[in-house]
């Protein structure tokens, strides 16, 4: 019984974090997820941040490929 007890305590212990997600999800002010993808999408591209992301990914590839061996 003693096994049970440990194994049950730690999930009951978390319920109250469930329950309080739970109140979170029904509070959301801006549903439209797609529109809030597209805002940080076209913030993500007007402030130059895709270059970055570009350089580094050609750069890391070219670091990756310089350093392997065979």
């Amino acid at each position: 019984m003693e096994h049970l007890n440990d194994s049950i305590l730690p999930m009951l212990g978390n319920l109250h974090e469930h329950i309080n997600f739970l109140a979170d999800i029904s509070n959301v002010k801006d549903p439209d997820l797609l529109g809030q993808i597209q805002g940080a999408w076209n913030h993500f591209v007007k402030t130059g941040q895709i270059w970055a992301l570009f350089i580094g990914v050609v750069l890391g590839y070219m670091f990756k490929t310089l350093t392997s061996y065979g």
